[in-house]
């Protein structure tokens, strides 16, 4: 029983590494750039994926963390990043950098599967697609 314990927290420890490796790789140095999608112009990350902004965001702070940032993906920035423009750069509760476009926070939607899905757009009346 004390080896099922032990290699339970090995992989649960293992798994923690990989999902903040994850996000490591995930971040992106430059801001969003602009695609087109069925509901016109939009903001999109790196993977050509459709951005989001959240309403009850403040201007420059997120307020979707923990369940919700499992759904909605931060713009996660590099370390080394810098703000570009209308492109600035917030700090997220956990301490990591996150994309923002002139002052709302950015994000992509885990239930968009293709470049140019909109789902997201509408959810709750409070997410939209961020637009240029």
């Amino acid at each position: 029983m004390q080896r099922v314990k032990r290699v339970c927290v090995v992989a649960g420890l293992l798994s923690a590494g990989l999902l903040a490796g994850l996000g490591a790789v995930l971040a992106q140095s430059a801001p969003a750039a602009t695609a087109d999608t069925s509901k016109g112009k939009a903001l999109v990350n790196g993977d050509g994926m459709t951005l989001y902004t959240f309403d009850n965001d403040t201007k420059g702070k997120s307020n979707c963390n923990g369940q919700c940032a499992n759904l909605w993906l931060p713009l996660i920035a590099t370390t080394d990043a810098s703000d570009s423009g209308d492109f600035s750069l917030i700090t997220r509760s956990d301490g990591r950098k996150q994309w923002a476009y002139k002052g709302k926070p950015l994000y992509s939607w885990t239930k968009d599967t293709k470049p140019g899905d909109t789902s997201g757009d509408g959810v709750n009346s409070v997410w939209h697609i961020a637009v240029p």
